[in-house]
């Protein structure tokens, strides 16, 4: 008897060894993917003579896309199969990018983008909500803190490989070679993903009878911090490649290592969140976390390269320990089964943050210096700090 109990215990044991394997390997190649896309789409439209103002409207149109794909995409996570869901979203936006490098041998690029980017964000965002929402039934809720950390690692790991093949690609050669190789990346992710059989993986996905959610005044604070967190980092992709070419007098090459600067932070950022989650707890956490965003972006106003490239290592490293602390808390807080509408409703309300900071770049981007925009948001950050604090206390004198 205790043979065949070792057995079967080295059999599940394998089973879950298998599906975490296909599932990092699925986030790794997607994640380079992913960044590299908006690393090569951004620099492509500053290239190309449009500017700050051009690459705003570019992630604008991500952005309006996102408001009504994110609630859609939580609902499709929560009633489907994650696994084929997240399969079907890769290989559109494998479609998709190869689509646009075609494309960008004949049309103008920022139109060409303008569409290509609102197509890719609606297979991102589901792609992305279906994965997310995986990882709860990969690991037990005691494992959530350090398996987050350890896909968020992997993602941004990605996303300094995205950094450093999108600069080696764009430089001093067609963009459309970029994409196409980017391309590739999404199909590796979808082969990953079809490895995992469909009897490997975990069941127990209830499809939830109400429309939505409940939202407390707990889950609407972490919703207002993730937005305040994913505003300063959309700035950052908006903003980015304007701040090294004009106001940094940049290359390409120094815009990729702003770039790799950012992912380096963000993986530091993943790999210690278990340490930080255990000397604070989330809602003490987030204020703290965007006072040191806020700091480090009013900085830009006065520090000079290479001294920025810290800068921004230290804003990757504050947008992913609060990005991962959050989504831990959600996974912890909310059951499976509304899971990724919970995700889309999130994203939404950054989404809904991240138009309004687009609409300002994309007014003044060619008017004001970039630093002066993150300066201002650092300031708002700054006055949001009173009312998250407000909560807190109010929670802590909750019977």
């Amino acid at each position: 008897m205790s043979n065949a109990i070792q057995i079967h215990a080295d059999h599940r044991s394998s089973i879950r060894s298998r599906l975490w394997l296909g599932f990092l390997a699925s986030t790794l190649s997607a994640a380079v993917g992913r960044n590299g896309y908006y690393i090569a789409s951004a620099w492509t439209v500053v290239a190309a003579g449009y500017g700050s103002a051009g690459v705003a409207t570019v992630v604008a149109t991500v952005s309006v896309v996102e408001f009504v794909a994110s609630p859609l995409a939580g609902l499709a996570a929560d009633r489907f199969d994650r696994r084929r869901l997240n399969i079907a979203a890769d290989l559109g936006r494998f479609a998709i990018l190869l689509t646009t490098a075609c494309t960008l041998l004949y049309l103008d690029a920022f139109f060409t983008l303008c569409v290509s980017a609102a197509l890719f964000s609606i297979c991102d965002r589901v792609a992305l909500t279906a994965s997310q929402a995986m990882i709860p039934l990969m690991t037990r809720g005691a494992e959530l803190a350090a398996s987050n950390s350890v896909i968020f690692f992997i993602m941004q790991f990605g996303s300094l490989g995205a950094a450093l093949l999108a600069g080696s690609l764009l430089g001093g050669r067609s963009p459309a070679l970029a994409f196409m190789v980017l391309a590739v990346l999404f199909l590796v992710s979808a082969g990953s993903l079809s490895w995992m059989r469909p009897g490997l993986f975990p069941q127990g996905v209830r499809t939830a009878k109400d429309l939505g959610p409940n939202l407390d005044k707990h889950l609407l604070r972490l919703f207002a911090a993730y937005a305040l967190l994913y505003g300063g980092a959309v700035l950052v992709t908006v903003m980015g490649s304007s701040f090294v070419l004009e106001e940094q007098q940049g290359t390409v090459a120094d815009f990729g290592h702003l770039e790799a600067a950012w992912s380096a932070g963000s993986i530091i950022g993943a790999a210690v969140l278990v340490r930080l989650t255990r000397a604070a707890s989330g809602p003490i956490l987030h204020p703290m976390l965007l006072a040191s965003t806020a700091l480090a972006l009013m900085s830009l106003m006065s520090v000079r390269a290479p001294w920025t490239l810290i800068v921004f290592a230290t804003l990757g490293f504050l947008y992913n320990l609060g990005r991962v602390s959050v989504e831990v808390t959600l996974q912890s807080r909310m059951p499976d089964n509304v899971l990724g509408r919970a995700k889309g409703a999130m994203h939404s309300l950054a989404v809904a943050l991240g138009l309004v900071i687009f609409s300002i770049a994309g007014v003044l981007g060619g008017s004001v210096f970039p630093s002066t925009i993150f300066f201002g948001f650092g300031v708002v950050l700054l006055l949001s700090i009173p009312a998250l604090s407000i909560g807190i206390a109010q929670r802590k004198d909750d019977p």
